[in-house]
């Protein structure tokens, strides 16, 4: 039975280990843009103030991943599927392939959301979504550094990333102000309460200058100089911008497939899409309820019970583990239950 997985996420990749476990002789590829490998994701928000950071994030290598029996097409570009060939149309290297599959896997994972209001100055801030991102981040720092001392940030977004990354940065020495548009931070995980606490902790023990009730309308300025314009006027002299306003599924290949969609790649219970031979796991999979479940625990729970039950060892739904999603803030911790 020929598996294409199609995504080198925690989703994909732990489906990939654990097919192969539960049944050596399965034919099981990967297909990834990305390049150095399997990382940790999670650890991208906290890759300023850890020296060691692009080798501590790698937790297997692409070529590691090779041995164990699966085929890893790396650096490549999914351009279609064509769910009446079962194929997979990709680009690496310049050159065009197909692959073939009996079962398709999309753990596609999400990209970084991009307020609609900012995607015309997309040079003027960066994204902190991927490994390829951070070590841009980290190279722009040590460049300021160097030319400048102190780098001094803007991030915009008071979410769960937002709040981290501008804790991490603000540990490792820097400036940082960081803007929110609403009147206090992570409302979509925390109670008031909470929210409060961590303002007080963020501002006071930390050092991060917060904004809040700031609606950002866009940026200006040149390289190294640049000001995050708001409706009452604009805050400048930044090294740089980071947006983190969230996330979006990648569900754009499965809707050019003919897939049903909506927020991300519709699947029932079994984590099954509109086709019969495709699954979707992690990130990109919207369950019946209208929730996408985008935090490790029950990814990494998808992709476990998935290979297990296309060798046919489970018969039940997926269940929904418990899991307790944390801000990774030094000195934070909740008072209540996250809201998930």
């Amino acid at each position: 039975m020929p598996i294409v997985v199609i995504g080198s996420g925690i989703a994909g990749v732990s489906f990939a280990e654990e097919i192969r476990k539960l049944d050596p002789q399965a034919s099981v590829a990967l297909l990834t843009r990305e390049t150095l490998g399997y990382y940790s994701r999670p650890l991208l928000s906290h890759g300023f103030s850890r020296e060691d950071i692009e080798t501590r994030i790698v937790m297997k290598s692409f070529a590691v991943l090779a041995q164990t029996g699966l085929r890893v097409e790396s650096g490549a570009e999914v351009l279609r599927l064509d769910r009446g060939e079962k194929t997979v149309l990709f680009r690496r290297d310049g050159r065009e392939q197909t692959i073939g599959y009996d079962k398709l896997v999309l753990a596609t994972g999400s990209a970084a959301f991009i307020p609609p209001p900012f995607l015309a100055q997309a040079g003027m801030f960066h994204l902190l979504n991927s490994l390829d991102d951070l070590i841009i981040l980290r190279r722009l720092r040590e460049s300021v550094s160097r030319r400048f001392g102190q780098p001094r940030w803007a991030v915009i977004g008071g979410g769960l990333i937002g709040c981290e990354v501008a804790a991490d940065l603000a540990r490792a020495g820097d400036r940082v102000v960081l803007f929110h548009a609403l009147a206090r931070l992570m409302e979509k995980q925390l109670v008031a309460e909470d929210s409060a606490s961590l303002l007080e902790i963020l501002r006071e023990v930390i050092g991060v200058e917060v904004r809040l009730d700031q609606a950002v309308q866009g940026f200006a300025g040149e390289e190294y100089e640049r000001s995050v314009q708001l409706a009452d006027g604009s805050q400048s002299g930044f090294h740089g911008i980071i947006v983190a306003c969230g996330f979006k599924p990648r569900k754009e290949l499965a809707q050019a497939a003919g897939l049903e969609t909506r927020r991300g790649v519709a699947v029932n219970q079994f984590l099954l899409t509109s086709d019969p031979n495709i699954h979707a796991i992690g990130d990109s999979a919207e369950l019946p309820d209208g929730r996408l479940y985008a935090y490790v625990t029950p990814v990494r729970s998808q992709a476990l019970w998935l290979a297990k039950h296309l060798v046919a060892q489970t018969q039940d739904t997926w269940p929904v583990p418990l899991f307790k999603p944390k801000a990774k803030i030094p000195g934070f911790e909740a008072a209540h239950p996250y809201l998930v």
